[in-house]
């Protein structure tokens, strides 16, 4: 199989409202280092040529250095100005992706992807496009709309997690389209061009640290993995 550039477009705007922390939560300690390096440290692990795209809000660069001490060796990391949404934050960063890569494009609070889905994801962009991690749903889930609620079949349904991983050729041309609120994440705006979305088979760790307790059950996951 054809190499490519590897690109990992980091998206990490997040503050720490929801942490009830004043310091914003991708740069809280994670078993004694901050939730970025986690996450910037899996894709080098993967690929160690992938090359890191790091969108951060303005305010929130001057936390960077913090991350970036915690590695024996500083990777090189591209920083990019984040936008008033997702979706411009992730046009800023693909602005500075090149053609002929395989980009990733991942949340800055799931530091607990493992080496297996980063490179699955890598292959299947490549055989196909694109891959897109999903995760089947556990609970019953229920139909809302104005008039009432109805039973519907959760078997029909995914959780979609990052990275999202595209061809640049797909996803670059897809991010000149102009912005929609229904773009939720990069593979509605994939689709939107007029791609399929492939989905990928995710992983139950791969959570989104948003609240307190996400970083206990993070760093219980990571103390697991040690063993």
């Amino acid at each position: 199989m054809i190499s490519r550039r590897k690109i990992a477009l980091i998206v990490a705007g997040g503050s720490g409202q929801r942490m009830g922390h004043t310091t914003p939560k991708q740069f809280l300690e994670l078993e004694g280092k901050p939730v970025l390096y986690h996450t910037i440290h899996a894709f080098l692990q993967a690929y160690e040529d992938t090359h890191i795209v790091l969108v951060l809000p303005e305010a929130h660069k001057g936390n960077l250095a913090t991350v970036l001490a915690a590695f024996d060796r500083p990777p090189s990391v591209t920083l990019v100005d984040g936008g008033e949404t997702r979706f411009h934050s992730v046009r800023n960063g693909l602005q500075v992706i090149p053609q002929e890569a395989v980009v990733f494009v991942h949340d800055g609070v799931r530091p607990l992807l493992s080496l297996s889905l980063i490179r699955t994801c890598y292959e299947e962009a490549l055989a196909k496009g694109n891959a897109v991690p999903a995760i089947a749903l556990k609970d019953s889930i229920r139909e809302v709309d104005d008039e009432g609620n109805i039973a519907a079949d959760r078997s029909r349904f995914r959780i979609i997690q990052t990275p999202q991983t595209f061809l640049s050729e797909q996803i670059l041309p897809a991010f000149e389209q102009p912005y929609d609120p229904l773009f939720t994440d990069e593979a509605t705006v994939v689709e939107r061009f007029g791609y399929a979305v492939n989905l990928v088979e995710g992983e139950e760790q791969n959570i989104k640290i948003t609240r307190p307790q996400d970083l206990i059950i993070a760093a219980a996951f990571l103390q697991e993995r040690r063993k």
